[in-house]
Protein backbone atom coordinates (compact mmCIF):
# COMPACT_ATOMS: atom_id res chain seq x y z
CA UNK A 1 0.00 0.00 0.00
CA UNK A 2 1.48 3.15 -0.87
CA UNK A 3 2.27 6.35 1.00
CA UNK A 4 -0.58 8.32 -0.50
CA UNK A 5 -3.21 5.38 0.28
CA UNK A 6 -2.27 5.02 3.98
CA UNK A 7 -2.87 8.80 4.31
CA UNK A 8 -6.24 9.19 2.78
CA UNK A 9 -6.91 5.73 5.03
CA UNK A 10 -5.95 7.93 8.02
CA UNK A 11 -7.95 11.10 7.04
CA UNK A 12 -11.35 8.45 6.03
CA UNK A 13 -10.67 7.36 10.04
CA UNK A 14 -10.24 10.82 11.21
CA UNK A 15 -13.76 12.19 9.25
CA UNK A 16 -15.52 9.03 11.65
CA UNK A 17 -13.74 9.97 14.55
CA UNK A 18 -14.30 13.78 14.58
CA UNK A 19 -17.94 12.95 13.02
CA UNK A 20 -18.47 10.19 16.27
CA UNK A 21 -17.65 12.89 18.22
CA UNK A 22 -19.73 15.36 17.21
CA UNK A 23 -22.69 12.93 16.98
CA UNK A 24 -22.24 11.85 20.93
CA UNK A 25 -22.02 15.67 22.04
CA UNK A 26 -25.13 16.30 20.29
CA UNK A 27 -27.01 13.82 22.10
CA UNK A 28 -25.56 14.57 25.49
CA UNK A 29 -26.16 18.22 24.98
CA UNK A 30 -29.63 18.33 23.31
CA UNK A 31 -31.32 15.46 22.38
CA UNK A 32 -31.52 12.80 25.14
CA UNK A 33 -31.50 15.23 28.50
CA UNK A 34 -34.52 16.63 26.51
CA UNK A 35 -36.27 13.50 26.05
CA UNK A 36 -36.10 14.14 21.87
CA UNK A 37 -35.67 10.61 20.31
CA UNK A 38 -35.25 11.28 16.81
CA UNK A 39 -34.99 8.21 15.00
CA UNK A 40 -31.91 5.67 15.29
CA UNK A 41 -30.47 3.58 17.60
CA UNK A 42 -29.62 6.67 20.07
CA UNK A 43 -33.26 7.36 19.67
CA UNK A 44 -34.11 4.30 21.00
CA UNK A 45 -31.41 4.34 23.90
CA UNK A 46 -33.41 7.20 24.93
CA UNK A 47 -36.50 5.87 25.69
CA UNK A 48 -34.82 2.77 27.10
CA UNK A 49 -32.92 5.33 29.45
CA UNK A 50 -36.34 6.40 30.81
CA UNK A 51 -38.16 2.93 31.22
CA UNK A 52 -34.96 1.35 32.39
CA UNK A 53 -32.65 3.47 33.69
CA UNK A 54 -29.92 1.89 31.36
CA UNK A 55 -27.45 4.06 30.32
CA UNK A 56 -27.69 5.07 26.66
CA UNK A 57 -24.02 4.07 25.91
CA UNK A 58 -24.79 0.28 26.70
CA UNK A 59 -27.65 0.30 25.04
CA UNK A 60 -25.90 0.82 21.86
CA UNK A 61 -23.32 -1.21 22.21
CA UNK A 62 -26.13 -4.08 23.17
CA UNK A 63 -28.10 -2.67 19.58
CA UNK A 64 -25.47 -1.82 17.72
CA UNK A 65 -22.66 -4.55 18.05
CA UNK A 66 -25.44 -7.51 17.12
CA UNK A 67 -26.15 -5.15 13.80
CA UNK A 68 -22.64 -5.63 12.75
CA UNK A 69 -22.44 -8.97 13.23
CA UNK A 70 -25.83 -9.95 11.29
CA UNK A 71 -24.82 -7.08 8.93
CA UNK A 72 -21.35 -8.87 8.09
CA UNK A 73 -23.25 -12.35 8.07
CA UNK A 74 -26.37 -11.56 5.52
CA UNK A 75 -24.67 -8.34 3.65
CA UNK A 76 -21.15 -9.69 3.51
CA UNK A 77 -17.24 -7.52 4.22
CA UNK A 78 -18.71 -4.42 2.92
CA UNK A 79 -19.25 -4.26 6.83
CA UNK A 80 -15.94 -4.22 7.78
CA UNK A 81 -13.75 -2.34 9.49
CA UNK A 82 -14.77 1.39 9.81
CA UNK A 83 -18.45 -0.01 10.14
CA UNK A 84 -17.06 -1.79 13.01
CA UNK A 85 -15.02 1.30 14.38
CA UNK A 86 -18.37 3.35 14.21
CA UNK A 87 -20.25 0.96 15.79
CA UNK A 88 -17.83 1.00 18.92
CA UNK A 89 -16.55 4.76 18.80
CA UNK A 90 -20.13 5.97 18.53
CA UNK A 91 -21.21 5.14 22.49
CA UNK A 92 -17.54 5.10 23.66
CA UNK A 93 -18.19 8.95 22.82
CA UNK A 94 -21.43 9.24 24.24
CA UNK A 95 -19.76 7.40 27.67
CA UNK A 96 -17.24 10.04 27.64
CA UNK A 97 -19.15 13.36 27.33
CA UNK A 98 -22.53 11.76 29.16
CA UNK A 99 -21.23 13.99 32.50
CA UNK A 100 -22.07 17.06 30.42
CA UNK A 101 -24.55 19.56 31.13
CA UNK A 102 -27.67 20.29 28.74
CA UNK A 103 -26.82 23.68 27.07
CA UNK A 104 -30.87 24.35 26.67
CA UNK A 105 -34.53 22.56 27.94
CA UNK A 106 -36.12 24.48 25.77
CA UNK A 107 -37.03 22.04 23.02
CA UNK A 108 -37.76 23.83 20.12
CA UNK A 109 -34.24 24.79 20.26
CA UNK A 110 -32.87 20.86 21.34
CA UNK A 111 -34.89 19.77 18.34
CA UNK A 112 -32.99 22.28 15.98
CA UNK A 113 -29.75 22.53 17.44
CA UNK A 114 -30.08 18.36 17.98
CA UNK A 115 -31.24 18.21 14.15
CA UNK A 116 -28.13 20.01 13.40
CA UNK A 117 -25.84 18.29 15.45
CA UNK A 118 -26.92 15.26 14.32
CA UNK A 119 -26.67 16.16 10.25
CA UNK A 120 -23.02 17.42 10.76
CA UNK A 121 -21.65 14.74 12.40
CA UNK A 122 -23.27 12.00 9.85
CA UNK A 123 -22.30 14.20 6.75
CA UNK A 124 -18.38 14.45 8.13
CA UNK A 125 -18.78 9.82 9.07
CA UNK A 126 -20.52 10.02 5.35
CA UNK A 127 -17.58 12.02 3.97
CA UNK A 128 -15.04 9.42 5.62
CA UNK A 129 -16.99 6.76 3.60
CA UNK A 130 -17.90 5.40 7.19
CA UNK A 131 -21.15 4.50 9.06
CA UNK A 132 -22.00 4.63 12.49
CA UNK A 133 -24.09 1.27 12.13
CA UNK A 134 -26.97 0.97 14.12
CA UNK A 135 -30.59 0.78 12.59
CA UNK A 136 -28.87 1.67 8.76
CA UNK A 137 -27.84 -1.77 8.95
CA UNK A 138 -31.13 -3.12 10.11
CA UNK A 139 -32.29 -1.26 7.47
CA UNK A 140 -30.24 -2.71 4.75
CA UNK A 141 -30.90 -6.10 5.80
CA UNK A 142 -34.69 -5.60 5.74
CA UNK A 143 -33.97 -3.99 2.02
CA UNK A 144 -32.47 -7.19 1.18
CA UNK A 145 -35.19 -9.61 2.27
CA UNK A 146 -38.02 -7.87 1.06
CA UNK A 147 -36.92 -5.64 -2.07
CA UNK A 148 -38.42 -2.30 -0.45
CA UNK A 149 -36.31 0.91 -0.76
CA UNK A 150 -33.77 1.47 1.48
CA UNK A 151 -34.86 5.38 2.06
CA UNK A 152 -38.08 3.78 3.08
CA UNK A 153 -36.63 1.09 5.29
CA UNK A 154 -34.86 3.48 7.17
CA UNK A 155 -37.81 5.59 7.55
CA UNK A 156 -40.37 2.65 8.83
CA UNK A 157 -37.30 2.10 11.52
CA UNK A 158 -36.78 5.75 12.43
CA UNK A 159 -40.60 5.53 12.39
CA UNK A 160 -41.21 3.08 15.06
CA UNK A 161 -38.78 4.70 17.62
CA UNK A 162 -41.05 8.39 17.26
CA UNK A 163 -43.55 5.77 17.65
CA UNK A 164 -42.71 4.47 20.55
CA UNK A 165 -41.18 8.27 21.81
CA UNK A 166 -44.61 9.46 21.96
CA UNK A 167 -45.95 7.04 23.55
CA UNK A 168 -43.40 6.84 26.22
CA UNK A 169 -43.05 10.47 26.64
CA UNK A 170 -45.64 12.55 24.83
CA UNK A 171 -46.81 13.18 21.59
CA UNK A 172 -45.68 16.63 21.59
CA UNK A 173 -41.89 15.15 22.19
CA UNK A 174 -42.57 12.84 18.99
CA UNK A 175 -43.28 15.92 17.28
CA UNK A 176 -39.81 17.71 18.33
CA UNK A 177 -38.30 14.09 17.52
CA UNK A 178 -40.18 14.83 13.91
CA UNK A 179 -38.64 18.56 13.45
CA UNK A 180 -35.11 17.14 14.50
CA UNK A 181 -35.43 14.65 11.56
CA UNK A 182 -36.03 17.15 9.21
CA UNK A 183 -33.49 19.41 10.01
CA UNK A 184 -30.75 16.30 10.69
CA UNK A 185 -31.88 15.72 6.92
CA UNK A 186 -31.06 19.03 5.07
CA UNK A 187 -28.03 19.20 7.31
CA UNK A 188 -26.67 15.97 5.75
CA UNK A 189 -27.10 17.42 2.09
CA UNK A 190 -25.77 20.37 3.22
CA UNK A 191 -22.27 18.80 4.53
CA UNK A 192 -22.60 16.88 1.77
CA UNK A 193 -22.73 18.77 -1.55
CA UNK A 194 -21.97 22.29 0.51
CA UNK A 195 -23.70 25.78 0.31
CA UNK A 196 -22.51 26.79 -3.21
CA UNK A 197 -25.37 25.88 -5.72
CA UNK A 198 -24.78 26.64 -9.28
CA UNK A 199 -27.41 26.35 -12.24
CA UNK A 200 -27.64 24.49 -15.45
CA UNK A 201 -28.70 26.03 -18.23
CA UNK A 202 -30.21 24.11 -21.35
CA UNK A 203 -30.69 26.39 -24.32
CA UNK A 204 -32.70 25.96 -27.74
CA UNK A 205 -31.93 28.32 -30.52
CA UNK A 206 -31.35 28.88 -33.93
CA UNK A 207 -28.56 30.62 -34.05
CA UNK A 208 -26.49 28.12 -32.58
CA UNK A 209 -23.19 29.03 -32.92
CA UNK A 210 -23.26 33.00 -32.21
CA UNK A 211 -24.75 31.23 -28.98
CA UNK A 212 -21.93 28.98 -28.43
CA UNK A 213 -19.40 31.78 -29.03
CA UNK A 214 -20.97 34.55 -26.99
CA UNK A 215 -20.81 32.21 -24.01
CA UNK A 216 -17.73 30.67 -24.59
CA UNK A 217 -15.93 34.29 -25.37
CA UNK A 218 -18.30 36.73 -23.13
CA UNK A 219 -18.89 34.13 -20.64
CA UNK A 220 -15.74 32.55 -20.82
CA UNK A 221 -17.50 29.14 -19.91
CA UNK A 222 -17.55 26.03 -21.31
CA UNK A 223 -20.35 24.19 -22.75
CA UNK A 224 -21.63 20.76 -24.39
CA UNK A 225 -23.44 20.69 -27.25
CA UNK A 226 -26.35 18.00 -27.18
CA UNK A 227 -28.27 16.59 -30.27
CA UNK A 228 -32.11 16.63 -30.04
CA UNK A 229 -35.36 16.09 -31.67
CA UNK A 230 -38.25 18.30 -31.79
CA UNK A 231 -41.14 16.52 -29.95
CA UNK A 232 -43.98 17.81 -31.96
CA UNK A 233 -41.81 19.02 -35.26
CA UNK A 234 -39.52 16.20 -35.81
CA UNK A 235 -36.38 18.56 -36.78
CA UNK A 236 -32.90 18.10 -35.37
CA UNK A 237 -32.27 20.87 -33.13
CA UNK A 238 -28.90 21.47 -30.90
CA UNK A 239 -29.26 22.09 -27.08
CA UNK A 240 -26.66 23.41 -25.63
CA UNK A 241 -26.01 22.83 -21.80
CA UNK A 242 -24.26 25.36 -19.81
CA UNK A 243 -23.44 24.93 -15.92
CA UNK A 244 -22.63 28.65 -14.56
CA UNK A 245 -22.23 30.33 -11.05
CA UNK A 246 -25.03 32.08 -9.42
CA UNK A 247 -23.28 35.34 -10.08
CA UNK A 248 -22.81 34.88 -13.85
CA UNK A 249 -26.64 34.36 -14.19
CA UNK A 250 -27.36 37.49 -15.27
CA UNK A 251 -24.98 37.90 -17.59
CA UNK A 252 -26.27 34.16 -19.05
CA UNK A 253 -29.48 35.67 -20.05
CA UNK A 254 -28.05 39.15 -21.26
CA UNK A 255 -26.10 37.18 -23.80
CA UNK A 256 -28.71 34.97 -24.65
CA UNK A 257 -31.10 37.73 -24.96
CA UNK A 258 -29.00 39.26 -27.29
CA UNK A 259 -28.24 37.05 -29.93
CA UNK A 260 -31.55 35.28 -29.98
CA UNK A 261 -34.50 37.24 -27.84
CA UNK A 262 -36.52 33.73 -29.32
CA UNK A 263 -34.42 31.30 -27.76
CA UNK A 264 -35.79 28.91 -25.24
CA UNK A 265 -34.28 28.34 -21.88
CA UNK A 266 -34.18 25.98 -19.09
CA UNK A 267 -32.85 26.98 -15.91
CA UNK A 268 -32.41 24.63 -12.92
CA UNK A 269 -30.41 24.60 -9.56
CA UNK A 270 -27.85 22.24 -9.10
CA UNK A 271 -26.61 21.04 -6.03
CA UNK A 272 -22.89 20.20 -6.63
CA UNK A 273 -20.82 20.44 -9.50
CA UNK A 274 -17.09 18.62 -9.84
CA UNK A 275 -14.88 19.49 -12.68
CA UNK A 276 -12.61 22.47 -13.88
CA UNK A 277 -13.88 25.83 -13.36
CA UNK A 278 -15.79 24.76 -10.14
CA UNK A 279 -15.22 22.16 -6.92
CA UNK A 280 -12.61 19.56 -7.12
CA UNK A 281 -13.14 16.28 -6.83
CA UNK A 282 -12.62 14.86 -3.26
Amino acid sequence: MSTQSRLYILVEYGYLVVGCFILACTFNYFLNPNQIASGGVSGLSTILFKVTGLSPAITQWLFNIPLFVLGWIILGKKYGMKVLAGTIALPLFVLLTSHVHPLTDNLLLAAIFGGLGVGIGIGIVFRGRGSTGGFSVAAQILHHYTGITLGLCVAVFDGMVIVIAGLVFSPEKAMYALIALFVTMKTIDLVQTGLRTSKVAFIITDHVEDMRLGILNDLDRGLTQLNAVGGYTGDQKTVLMVVVSQNTVIKLKHIVKSVDPTAFVILSDTAEVLGEGFKQHV
